[in-house]
C-alpha cells in the first residue's frame, strides 16, 4: 500500500486516482495519521493458485508405465 501526505496528494490526485483504479491502494493521511484510503470498487481478479489448480481433474491408472503391447517390436 502506498502511503502519501495530503498536501503532496493534492498535487497528483489525477495520477493517485489512476494508480487507484488499477489496483494500487493508496492511503492519505494529514499530520502521520491515515485520513482516507484510495481503492478500486472492483477488486483485481485473483489469478488460481498454480500448484494443485488441477487436482481432481487428473488421473494416473495404476499401469501407466507398463509397456505397451501393440510397441513390443519397436
Amino acid at each position: 500500500m502506498e502511503t502519501i501526505d495530503i498536501n503532496q496528494a493534492l498535487r497528483q490526485i489525477h495520477q493517485l486516482l489512476e494508480n487507484a483504479s488499477l489496483g494500487t491502494e493508496i492511503m492519505i493521511t494529514k499530520n502521520d495519521l491515515p485520513m482516507v484510503k484510495l481503492v478500486s470498487p472492483y477488486p483485481r481478479q485473483k489469478r488460481p493458485p498454480l500448484f494443485g489448480s488441477d487436482k481432481g481433474m487428473i488421473s494416473i491408472t495404476d499401469d501407466f508405465d507398463e509397456p505397451l503391447e501393440d510397441f513390443k517390436d519397436y
